[in-house]
């Protein structure tokens, strides 16, 4: 699909090479002003303050992970019902000291009423669901509108150089937890774990806005929300490695062993945290872990391949048809955000309560679909019990394809929303329904030559492992992640035998994924709201030299090296502009000026505006104002017939915020390039 370059004039370009000197000059300056005795405790406290910012991150992003859980999960019984003696316990709370059909202070909305009515449960579940979606949806709106959708694509583009203001603001945490668990507890087909990320991020930029070294250095902020979001995915599903990992696999443009080991140390922080908070009363940092015991057997391998196949099937036409509801959303139904939301909840939840699969928390439902059956136990719902085999069956391939079409419906819209868990449950009912049907099968042919590793009077086949199997499959398809996923399902389970199974799936769905969109949720969401990453044109081949690409000379806004007065660069510094060549009499580059300590040193200056300013070293007269301390003397620059290939490597490497273009004899000034103006070139391709 074409790439819009719709919202690239919100972000900013970090330049990583400035922001790099004058991190360095920023280290050196106090050192060479301090007592060589008080160097040493210097340094300590510049290496100890790194890991207090990343320790307090980490505790917050646990702390913060485990109120909005136990929001999530009281939100989702409400619409079921209340407990009569604790209205703010949710069911497992309120029937925490009863056995299981025994709890007596856990009432449906009809029995609290004094009535016995189906439909009098059944509209409660619908209107407290719309009613918890479209606060969601308004508070969102009003107070926060950056806080909407997973925020995924966005947090790449900021990891790979940009900057959006207020993405990562505090009101933008506050409004992303309050209406995540309003989200999630509506029932509408989203999920937590990919605005974990966001809100990890959120976490990380305040925390560490309040420190000096990491408020005046982009190099340094990009390290701590690294750091962050793996702590966000750790937290999301109990997986500090596979937290790191995602980070590592599918979020950071740069990632140096010194980031890796600080978020390391930042997602086992914000684990500990979610742990020792413990909001499921459980032990369990998420509430879909489970353990296996059984191991697999050669011939599921053709059941398993199955598995694989709809998880990448799934996950590559999910992608196509949500682009085409998020383009549809756009295009029409922007200015009814609010009213969209009210009718997705409302549509959602009531055709979600008929099925009991589809009527309880995604979170929770995984839970059942990836635990063992025990030996006698008919398990929930039924899901154990052979004589109703068929049914669950049926109710499993119903609650499939419903979550499905929820789904594609509801991620993007205007409230916080992720779409890992839903895929993941989507999954997880695929695999449980391959999983039941082929344990049917060998019940009905147990002599078949298939089965004849099974060993006798013993489960051969565990439904559970194949739901967990979905799971990884789905979700693999859904983000085109693979090493992260296989890490993370196993740091849900342990289930060690059952690595090499996963392996499998995942590149399964990998490949049919990508034989269906290339790319996952997140790269084509950038490309679809127009949002400047360089790091997604890997493939790119631009058979054109850089200056065809090049902003020209003619319309380049430059400061003169000697003769201009101080009202003409106050004109300039008022332009949309981050920074201007500096060129001398007959046009050749001599260096480059930032727009902002331009205007600041001007401002400061208070001197005349006819006054004359310089910016070379040997204008050292009286009455003329010297900025050549201002000027970086030794801008990135290319020539003309350079290709674009190579400009892109300088910037993905580099990280300038521009390249200028000399000419190739005596240095003249012909232009510049951006980042920018690369990634509008390429999405115009298109």
């Amino acid at each position: 699909m074409s790439g819009s370059t719709a919202r690239f004039d919100e972000f900013e370009t970090v330049d990583w090479i400035h922001d790099g000197a004058k991190e360095r000059r920023r280290q050196t300056e106090p050192q060479r002003h301090t007592e060589p005795r008080h160097q040493l405790l210097l340094r300590a406290y510049n290496a100890i303050e790194s890991w207090v910012v990343v320790t307090l991150v980490g505790v917050l992003i646990g702390i913060n992970t485990a109120i909005i859980s136990i929001a999530t999960e009281w939100l989702s019984d409400a619409k079921l019902g209340v407990c009569r003696s604790s209205w703010w316990l949710n069911e497992k709370f309120c029937c925490w000291e009863h056995k299981a059909g025994e709890c007596t202070s856990w009432s449906t909305w009809d029995h609290a009423m004094g009535t016995d009515t189906v439909f009098l449960r059944y509209m409660a579940f619908v209107a407290l669901g719309t009613v918890f979606a479209t606060t969601c949806a308004w508070l969102v709106r009003v107070y926060a509108p950056l806080a909407a959708g997973s925020g995924l694509p966005e947090i790449k583009a900021i990891l790979g150089g940009f900057v959006l203001r207020g993405f990562m603001g505090f009101s933008t945490l506050v409004m992303k937890s309050v209406g995540l668990a309003l989200a999630v507890g509506s029932g509408l087909s989203v999920g937590k774990e990919g605005p974990a990320v966001h809100m990890g991020c959120c976490v990380g930029n305040v925390v560490s806005r309040n420190f000096a070294r990491y408020r005046r250095s982009a190099a340094r902020q990009r390290e701590i929300v690294s750091a962050a979001a793996a702590a966000g995915v750790a937290v999301a599903f109990g997986a500090p490695v596979g937290g790191v990992m995602f980070s590592l696999e599918d979020l950071s443009s740069r990632f140096p062993r010194k980031t890796l080991w600080r978020s390391f140390f930042c997602a086992l922080i914000a684990t500990v945290s979610l742990q020792a908070m413990d909001p499921f009363r459980t032990g369990k940092l998420v509430m879909f872990q489970a353990a296996y015991d059984r191991d697999w057997h050669v011939f599921e391998l053709v059941f398993f391949v199955i598995i694989g196949v709809f998880g990448g099937a799934y996950g590559g036409m999910c992608i196509r048809l949500n682009l085409k509801v998020a383009a549809f959303r756009k295009k029409h139904l922007a200015k009814w955000a609010v009213a969209e939301v009210a009718v997705l909840a409302a549509a959602t939840t009531a055709v979600t309560y008929v099925n009991s699969y589809t009527r309880e928390d995604m979170g929770e439902l995984l839970s059942y679909l990836l635990q063992e059956c025990k030996e006698g136990s008919k398990g929930w719902n039924n899901m154990c019990d052979a004589s109703r085999a068929s049914q669950v069956a049926w109710s499993l391939a119903a609650a499939t394809v419903i979550r499905a079409v929820g789904t594609v419906l509801a991620y993007g819209c205007k409230v916080p929303c992720g779409i890992f868990v839903p895929s993941m449950a989507i999954g997880a009912s695929f695999g449980r329904l391959v999983g039941t049907l082929a344990q049917m099968l060998h019940r009905a042919h147990p002599s078949w030559h298939m089965f004849a590793q099974c060993a006798p009077d013993t489960p051969c086949i565990t439904p559970a492992t194949y739901a967990f199997l979905g799971a990884a499959a789905a979700m693999c398809g859904v983000t085109k992640v693979t090493v992260s996923v296989v890490v993370i399902m196993y740091e849900l389970t342990g289930a060690l035998n059952f690595l090499v199974p996963t392996v499998i799936v995942v590149m399964i769905a990998r490949i049919v994924g990508d034989m269906v969109v290339e790319g996952g949720i997140s790269e084509q969401l950038i490309l679809l709201n127009g949002l400047p990453f360089l790091d997604d044109m890997e493939d790119e081949v631009l058979d054109v030299p850089v200056a065809a690409l090049m902003c020209r000379v003619d319309d380049v806004h430059v400061v003169r090296e000697q003769g201009m007065v101080v009202d003409e660069v106050r004109r300039v510094v008022t332009t949309d502009v981050r920074g201007f060549p500096v060129v001398d009499d007959v046009g050749r580059v001599t260096g480059y000026v930032g727009c902002k300590a331009l205007a600041r040193a001007v401002a400061d200056a208070g001197i005349d505006q006819n006054a004359t300013i310089a910016f070379d070293q040997s204008a050292h007269r009286a009455g003329v104002l010297q900025l050549s301390a201002l000027v970086d003397s030794s801008p990135v620059t290319v020539r003309p017939q350079t290709s674009a290939e190579t400009v892109i490597e300088i910037f993905r490497k580099l990280g300038p915020r521009v390249i200028l273009v000399t000419s190739e004899d005596d240095g003249q000034l012909e232009g510049l390039v951006t980042r920018k103006d690369i990634l509008r070139h390429v999405r115009s391709q298109h």
